[in-house]
């Protein structure tokens, strides 16, 4: 069985077992998460796909870490105009093992 949740802005298509770095959720480590923003639910029963979102569907996972992610350089330039400016971005993120998928309606 798999699903395609919503969280953090982005979509993810997710089966159990797998590990998900997403957008920070501000959740400790070792705790658990409930994902209800569920748009699709396929397997070998069929599959539902919501309008936005699938009626009683919810993903559950557990945090595995929070972190920091890679540093990502921005450099802003304008020639002939001694105008350079280098700034740096490291995006915050959790990594959640998806635990169970549970089919809506």
């Amino acid at each position: 069985m798999y699903a395609i949740v919503e969280t953090g802005g982005k979509q993810y298509r997710i089966q159990e077992g797998d590990l998900l770095k997403v957008e920070s959720l501000g959740i400790a480590e070792g705790e658990s998460v409930v994902l209800d923003k569920v748009l699709f639910v396929g397997g070998d029963d069929g599959i539902s796909v919501g309008a936005p979102y699938v009626q009683g569907a919810s993903v559950k996972a557990s945090v595995v870490t929070n972190g920091k992610d890679r540093k990502v350089l921005v450099f802003k330039f304008k020639s002939k105009k001694n105008y350079r400016r280098l700034r740096g971005h490291r995006q915050h993120f959790t990594e959640i093992r998806i635990d169970s998928i549970t089919p809506g309606a």
